[in-house]
């Protein structure tokens, strides 16, 4: 809905009539009756019968008349029961209070691109024809994920309800598109990614706040480039940030490389004791059902001013979901160029590297917390955890969550400035740097984890 008006004459008296109006009485805009269900105060789920107006047609009719809509502030919220889709050059914008609800059941995303094209088994050809020139900005977006076990049929960011792109997963879907904005967004109890972005180059995300929010914030599919990703806070419970050059194939849209971004202005929640507070770069190979294969690196990217961030996660992981064996990377991935600058740990945080890497530099880093024995702020090679499929008296069913057999080398590392709290002194590299060589565990399972046979190498 927007503040412009028509003008008609009746009387002799200029009338100024909303647009809103006008497509309702068009019948775009519809009320209909359904039910939510909401934590009570004693924290058990109750059903809430809801009779509310559906905006989706009305808002895609102005948006489509006049290449813009701006989305006004008010004392109820707006319900969609489907996506507003952006063409080239248009502009959706909202009050910063203004609060857009997705209708239970529609397992949509709720803004996105014209032309979102998937490319699971391919890599992205040249031309792909994207969308160009969108912006979106403002608004408290909210797919009604009212508790952690609880999302009212709002599981999946789908492009749309009908023959969705697969892999689609977002709050807000850019996919396919060129020079796009985001700015000043909030995303509240959501189950998707709140900014799913790929097949991308020339993109801003500027301003996003993570309220109870249940997965990545800002998650990027390869190939992207030439990005700013800057002033992201909350509390989430997966990944504020994460760029997947490489990634599960049930949420990367496409693969390919990503390279040429800056991730600035990112703050954890670390009272959140529900919140992941990571960021993840995920490189990796990827082989399509032909046998071919597609290297899918990340290379040139500085993280700088990050507050609170518990683990920097640069490391190989098949899929959990489908099945390790079903979907992993086809080597480990490469990491080239990756500049770490002007972090602070208020807790113990690291910055975990299992991928070849040639060029890592860290800087101007404060450790606030109390002194830890062992603690060191950089982990080269492989990792392994143990996830307990089917509960701790099922032991066949459990499964390695990381990849600790693959070996990993680490290059053209340069470390400065990494000090305690109040000290002017630089921590020594034996103690900010530990590489790791993984070892069988004899016990297993009677102990975890199983271990491995990988290990890192660092060249000096």
């Amino acid at each position: 809905m927007r503040y412009s008006v028509k003008h008609f004459w009746a009387f002799g008296v200029l009338l100024l009539v909303p647009l809103a109006t006008l497509h309702a009485a068009d019948g775009l805009l519809r009320t209909e009756t359904w039910t939510e269900n909401w934590p009570n105060a004693s924290g058990a789920m109750e059903k809430r019968t809801v009779t509310a107006e559906v905006w989706t047609q009305a808002m895609q009719a102005d948006l489509d008349a006049n290449g813009k809509l701006h989305i006004p502030a008010r004392d109820k919220p707006y319900y969609l029961d489907g996506p507003l889709v952006l063409k080239s050059g248009q502009k959706l914008t909202a009050d910063a209070k203004a609060e857009i609800r997705l209708k239970p059941g529609c397992n949509t995303c709720m803004v996105r691109n014209e032309h979102i094209l998937g490319f699971a088994d391919q890599p992205v050809p040249s031309d792909s024809k994207p969308d160009t020139d969108i912006t979106i900005e403002g608004g408290i977006w909210t797919t009604l994920a009212t508790s952690r076990a609880e999302s009212n049929g709002n599981l999946r960011g789908n492009s749309s309800k009908l023959k969705p792109v697969p892999a689609t997963h977002g709050v807000i879907l850019l996919h396919n598109v060129r020079h796009v904005t985001v700015r000043n967004v909030t995303v509240r109890q959501s189950r998707p990614f709140a900014v799913h972005l790929g097949n991308i180059s020339d993109f801003t995300v500027d301003g996003l706040t993570l309220e109870r929010h249940g997965r990545d914030g800002v998650h990027v599919d390869g190939p992207g480039s030439e990005g700013v990703i800057r002033n992201v806070s909350g509390d989430s419970h997966d990944d504020p940030v994460s760029l997947t050059a490489w990634d599960w194939r049930q949420y990367n849209v496409t693969f390919g490389a990503i390279h040429h971004l800056t991730i600035e202005h990112i703050t954890g929640a670390p009272d959140d004791k529900h919140g992941t507070d990571a960021i993840r770069l995920l490189p990796g190979v990827k082989r399509f059902s032909d046998g071919s294969t597609l290297d899918c690196p990340i290379r040139d990217i500085t993280l700088r001013d990050i507050i609170d961030i518990r683990d920097f996660k640069l490391y190989d992981q098949p899929n959990l979901e489908v099945g390790r064996d079903n979907d992993a990377s086809a080597g480990i991935g490469t990491l080239k160029n990756i500049v770490f600058e002007n972090l602070t740990f208020n807790r113990p945080g690291s910055i975990q590297i299992h991928a070849n890497t040639d060029g890592l530099t860290v800087r101007d880093v404060k450790l606030l917390f109390p002194p830890l024995a062992g603690y060191h702020l950089i982990e080269l090679g492989p990792k392994s955890m143990t996830y307990k499929s089917g509960g701790p008296s099922t032991p066949e069913k459990w499964t390695e969550i990381f990849s600790p057999d693959l070996d990993c080398t680490v290059r053209s590392v340069r470390v400065t400035g990494v000090r305690t709290r109040d000290s002017e002194i630089d921590l020594p590299i034996e103690q900010v740097v530990k590489v790791i060589e993984q070892k069988l565990n004899p016990d297993y399972p009677k102990t975890t984890p199983r271990g491995g046979t990988g290990k890192g190498t660092w060249v000096r």
